[in-house]
C-alpha cells in the first residue's frame, strides 16, 4: 500500500481506554494505538519488551521501585519481565510497539484485558 497511515484519524475511529488498536505491522512488530487515563493494573510480559511512544498527553510507568513520568514527544521501553503499571491523571494517546498477540495485561487478566487481534 502507498497511502500514509494518519494518526488523527486512526484515534478518531475509537474511545475506549486501555483497549489497543494495532495500525500497522512490521516485520514481527505490531504498531498499536491506545487512549487511557486512571490507572492499569500490575503486570508484566515474560516475552518481550514493550515500547511506549506518547503522541499526546503524560503517562505514568510505575516500577515497584520508582515511577517514570513520560511526556507528549518521549518514548519508554519497558524490557521484558518487568512488573510495571501505566497510569495517566488526563487521557493519553500513545503509540505502542509489540510482538502480535501481546496481551495488554499480561498474565494478570481482568477485565481491563483487550483483544490482541484488534485492528482499525
Amino acid at each position: 500500500m502507498k497511502t500514509a497511515i494518519n494518526l488523527g484519524e486512526k484515534f478518531s475511529k475509537f474511545s475506549e481506554h486501555w483497549s489497543p488498536k494495532i495500525i500497522a505491522q512490521m516485520n514481527d512488530y505490531h504498531f498499536k494505538l491506545v487512549k487511557f487515563q486512571g490507572e492499569f493494573v500490575w503486570h508484566d510480559h515474560k516475552d518481550t519488551d514493550e515500547v511506549f511512544i506518547v503522541l499526546d498527553g503524560e503517562m505514568t510507568i510505575h516500577f515497584p521501585d520508582g515511577d517514570v513520568s513520560v511526556r507528549k514527544g518521549e518514548m519508554f521501553v519497558i524490557p521484558k519481565g518487568v512488573e510495571h503499571k501505566t497510569s495517566a491523571k488526563i487521557e493519553c494517546r500513545a503509540m505502542l510497539v509489540e510482538t502480535p498477540g501481546t496481551v495488554n495485561t499480561g498474565d494478570a487478566g481482568g477485565d481491563k484485558t483487550a483483544p490482541t487481534d484488534a485492528w482499525i
